[in-house]
């Protein structure tokens, strides 16, 4: 690897080998320096260089050499000059596209001119020999050998370009531009695969642009210049597409435009959108997507009508002529009826997918099957005013097989306006994205739903045909069409027909249970009974049982309040924890994910740098090597011309397979040999040349001497003579000299009087600025002073400040401690003293209780001795009687042995007039005090405690029944009963 200290040294380096004819090191010394990493900063003169490398790589046809340097190259510029890399780029495709195109013109020189020796001759002999042994012709032969190589090279170049440019946000245009020339490309030589191949790499592009989205320089499709660049490089492979008549390519180029739309959610201009759903026209048309298609066509009427304002009225007319002839081409059934559940679903994900591409700017519906419909497309014509702009042809169609009923001269009047259909149709001038509308395209498939209508018609109207009638009244196709256009119809349940081959007839028939007519029939009977049974027996309304569930409403209503409260509660903590739950998994996978995908980054990033390594390496071992073959060769060839000048006949090469180690042994043996006898001829040289020079000087000797003697005496003459000149210049100097100072003597005192004055002008000056200096050192001293003073200051105000707020907010906190700490303590004081004021209520009920349990046995005592001596009360005692009376009035409960003993003796209970005085009337109960269903409402703890009302014993006590367990009361403890009751305002009778 050469080492440059400049860049300039290997351009000049490089331009010296490409002269001497040795491109493929200049281009190795042009590639160690654009990778080196000793250049990463950019400079005009690496442009330079990367232009000359490129040219090379382009002389040669070095793709991956090329692909190497851009890249480099695009690590040195991306953020400093990326419109170098622009032009590189550029100069790099052009080069390209010159050598294709020439090799191409090349090829058809060859082609036309050939060079024929006899031109009565059609082809030469050899020209023969080459096509009978490799079966090629002159043209493919030259295609193969000039053209194909220079193709391979122009496609690699659209390639590598198209892959340094994917993720450059500054390069957006470059890219676009490359995939339409390479689009270009594709069209002008019918390049189908390289069409393919291209469409996937563009695709895979944008998905890994989608899917790595933290990258640096990423292109922003929500932009709208990169938006733009990305629809329009879409929209050409869409073209290229249908022109090259690769479909499938094309659909998929359209489902790529509708992802990328729905991606960045915006709709593109109209221009683009008229182009969309005319190419959508043709991929269905040719895929027999008739439905699809008529949706196509309807949604590009529509944006024309609305967006194209040169639109003709002769070009609206054929565009919606062609919208309602694509309507009517669809298969007036379903398909699919019958299908299976797997067959179903396919279906229904195909025409949610159609929906989407068709219905591009529409809302999606929930029902996609009533989007993508025939009655539903012939609907939106009829409303939207699309066949009131067609032909009156057209509109007479429409209605022939669409409403008329006519099964017998249907044909007749169809017949005509089908052929002037099919002369309608030319170029559209105002419409730039369907040059061209014919309508006899549609011809068959309405002669197929001609058949089709003619068909249902006659099984409507008649039992049974003969087979030559229905001929006469269809013919658009001969029998053998109709009846596979019938099998068709009655395969889908759109006719029952059946042929009798053996009596000529046709059996027209209904479809059974299956038929619109009685496939519904016995639910409309069921439906008819049950409407007249409502009106013979109504309904009779129940009674209510409000009244029955109205007492316990009110405590059913709170529970269930609470219960859902409690059930919605854990319900959303149910939702908080599972959410948490997701979320802690969805970070862990995407940390692993992370993790996962640094390690395979890192590893790839180690291979390919082991690749690179051990790649380099192999290349310097084998350039060594063959340099050291080369080297060894050269040397034998020249050992073996000295020794052929020599006149040895024999070469040292002849009649051996000479390999490496050979030659290179051979070649040391050779330069040892003839170094021995170089230096035995050196030897005897010198010997001989020693003895001449000995002799020479031997010669010499006395004639030297002489010169030498005689040079000394023409010296000591010079020298004298020189001396005494000096002497005399000496002289003369020196008295002029003193005649200077003689004349200069007499201005001494002026002389002196200018120094002093000079020297007092300047001490008088540099005093003055002195003590400048001195004053302006001394304000700058003061000054300062002042500064640092103000900024001690500042720091002590600042810092006396910030601790006076730490006090305060200190202080602050302290008293918020405090207020909470009291707070505390008086809750906890209030919470004691109600807890005692609780057991003293509870020891004050127990202590009642206890009463009120020996007051009941006293009075149960007396009454029952009152009972034992029936015999003394009269037989027809007074009714008036306040026992009497009020035993049967009181409401309250008897006991059931009084009742007995009550009954036995004729008297009815006595009353319990002891307890509430004589004469006086019971209180009212609870329920009737308070309401039909009312709770009590509880007593007041306080006026239990002082005394200031007696609580009315509980029924159950009254009744000298056993307590029910009561639940715990709000102290903590077990009350004796559910609530206490609180005492009326109005106060109770005074006891007797």
């Amino acid at each position: 690897m050469a080492n440059f200290a400049r860049a300039e040294n290997a351009l000049k380096r490089a331009d010296e080998l490409i002269n001497v004819g040795q491109k493929q090191d200049a281009l190795q010394a042009l590639h160690d320096l654009i990778t080196s990493k000793r250049y990463r900063a950019w400079q005009k003169t690496l442009e330079r260089i990367m232009f000359k490398y490129v040219e090379l790589c382009v002389d040669m046809r070095k793709g991956r050499f090329a692909k190497d340097g851009l890249i480099q190259y695009r690590i040195v510029c991306q953020q400093v000059n990326v419109s170098s890399l622009e032009e590189v780029i550029k100069h790099f495709m052009h080069l390209s596209s010159e050598k294709a195109e020439q090799a191409r013109t090349q090829a058809q020189a060859l082609e036309e001119a050939l060079d024929v020796d006899d031109l009565e001759a059609d082809n030469r002999p050899e020209d023969l020999m080459l096509s009978y042994v490799s079966g090629e012709k002159g043209k493919d032969r030259s295609d193969r050998e000039l053209v194909t190589p220079w193709f391979k090279f122009l496609w690699e170049t659209y390639r590598t370009v198209l892959e340094i440019l994917r993720n450059n946000s500054k390069l957006e245009a470059l890219y676009a531009m490359t995939a339409h020339r390479a689009f270009q490309f594709c069209k002008q030589y019918k390049r189908t695969t390289e069409f393919r191949r291209l469409c996937e790499i563009i695709r895979n592009h944008l998905a890994n642009l989608n899917k790595y989205r933290d990258q640096r320089d990423r292109p922003d499709l929500s932009a709208p210049e990169s938006l733009h660049l990305y629809l329009d490089t879409r929209f050409e492979q869409l073209k290229i597409a249908t022109e090259l008549k690769l479909w499938q390519e094309a659909f998929r180029s359209v489902e790529d435009i509708h992802g990328l739309m729905c991606m960045v959610k915006k709709t593109p201009k109209s221009s683009l959108m008229v182009v969309y759903y005319a190419k959508l026209t043709e991929i269905f048309w040719i895929s027999a997507s008739h439905l699809y298609h008529a949706f196509a066509w309807f949604k590009l009427f529509t944006l024309q009508k609305n967006f194209n304002k040169n639109l003709s009225q002769k070009d609206l007319q054929l565009i919606a002529s062609s919208v309602v002839l694509a309507a009517l081409s669809v298969a007036p059934y379903n398909q699919t009826r019958g299908a299976s559940h797997l067959k179903h679903e396919n279906e229904k994900e195909h025409r949610i997918r159609m929906a989407n591409l068709i219905g591009f700017n529409l809302d999606p519906k929930v029902d996609n099957r009533e989007v993508v419909s025939r009655s539903l497309l012939l609907s939106e014509l009829v409303s939207k005013g699309v066949l009131s702009c067609a032909t009156q042809e057209v509109k007479d169609l429409y209605h022939l097989l669409e409403h008329e009923f006519l099964p017998l001269d249907a044909a007749s009047k169809i017949q005509p306006l089908l052929t002037k259909i099919s002369k309608l149709g030319g170029k559209l001038s105002s419409a730039s994205s369907v040059p061209e509308v014919q309508l006899s395209q549609y011809i068959p498939a309405l002669e197929k739903l001609a058949t089709l209508r003619l068909l249902q018609q006659v099984s409507q109207v008649f039992q049974t045909m003969k087979m030559e009638s229905l001929s006469q009244i269809i013919p658009f196709f001969d029998f053998s069409m109709v009846e596979k256009i019938s099998v068709d119809a009655v395969k889908h349940n759109f006719i029952a027909m059946k042929f009798d081959h053996m009596k000529g007839i046709v059996v027209f028939g209904n479809m059974g249970l299956e038929s619109d007519g009685l496939r519904v029939h016995l639910t409309n009977f069921a439906e008819s009974l049950n409407k007249a049974r409502a009106m013979i027996h109504p309904p009779v309304e129940k009674a209510s049982k409000l009244a029955e569930i109205l007492p316990g409403l009110g405590e059913v209503v709170d529970k269930e309040h609470k219960r859902l409260l409690a059930r919605k509660s854990i319900i959303e903590k149910r939702k908080e924890e599972q959410e948490r739950q997701l979320l802690e998994m969805e970070r862990e996978e995407e940390s692993r994910r992370l993790k996962m995908q640094k390690i395979t980054e890192e590893a790839e990033q180690k291979r390919l740098a082991a690749e690179f390594e051990q790649r380099r390496a192999e290349r310097i071992r084998q350039e060594i090597e063959e340099r050291e073959l080369e080297e060894a060769q050269a040397l034998l060839e020249e050992t073996e011309k000295r020794i052929r000048k020599g006149g040895k006949k024999k070469s040292i090469l002849e009649g051996e397979k000479l390999t490496k180690q050979v030659l290179m042994e051979r070649a040391l043996t050779e330069q040892l040999k003839e170094r021995q006898e170089m230096e035995k001829k050196l030897h005897k040289l010198a010997k001989t040349m020693d003895y001449l020079e000995r002799a020479k000087r031997e010669e010499a000797a006395p004639l030297i001497e002489a010169a030498f003697q005689q040079q000394l005496v023409e010296e000591r003459v010079l020298h004298e003579r020189e001396q005494q000149l000096e002497v005399e210049l000496s002289r003369q100097h020196h008295d002029g000299d003193l005649r200077e100072k003689n004349r200069l003597a007499r201005m001494m005192d002026n002389k002196i009087i200018f120094q002093e004055r000079v020297m007092s002008c300047r001490q008088v000056e540099f005093d003055r600025r002195r003590e400048e200096r001195e004053e302006r050192i001394s304000q700058i001293i003061q000054a300062r002073k002042k500064e640092r003073e103000f900024k001690r200051k500042k720091i002590f105000y600042v810092r006396s400040e910030e601790e006076r707020l730490r006090k305060l907010h200190e202080e602050e906190e302290a008293r918020k401690l405090e207020e909470a700490e009291r707070r505390r303590k008086e809750e906890a004081e209030r919470k004691a003293k109600l807890d005692e004021i609780a057991e003293k209520q509870r020891q004050r009920e127990r202590e009642l209780e206890e009463k009120e349990r020996l007051r009941r046995e006293a009075l149960l005592g007396r009454s029952t001795e009152g009972l034992s001596r029936p015999s003394e009360l009269p037989a027809g005692s007074h009714p008036s009687e306040p026992g009497a009376a009020a035993a049967p009035t009181t409401g309250k409960y008897v006991p059931r042995f009084k009742r007995e003993r009550a009954v036995g003796s004729g008297q009815a209970p006595p009353s319990e007039s002891d307890h509430w005085g004589s004469g006086s009337q019971a209180p009212p109960s609870q329920s009737d005090r308070w309401g039909s269903g009312s709770r009590a409402p509880p007593q007041d703890p306080e006026r239990v405690g002082s005394g200031a009302s007696r609580p009315l014993p509980h029924d159950s006590d009254r009744m000298g029944g056993s307590r029910a367990p009561q639940e715990p009361d709000k102290w903590g403890g077990n009350s004796s009963k559910t609530e206490p009751w609180r005492p009326s305002r109005a106060r109770n009778p005074p006891r007797g």
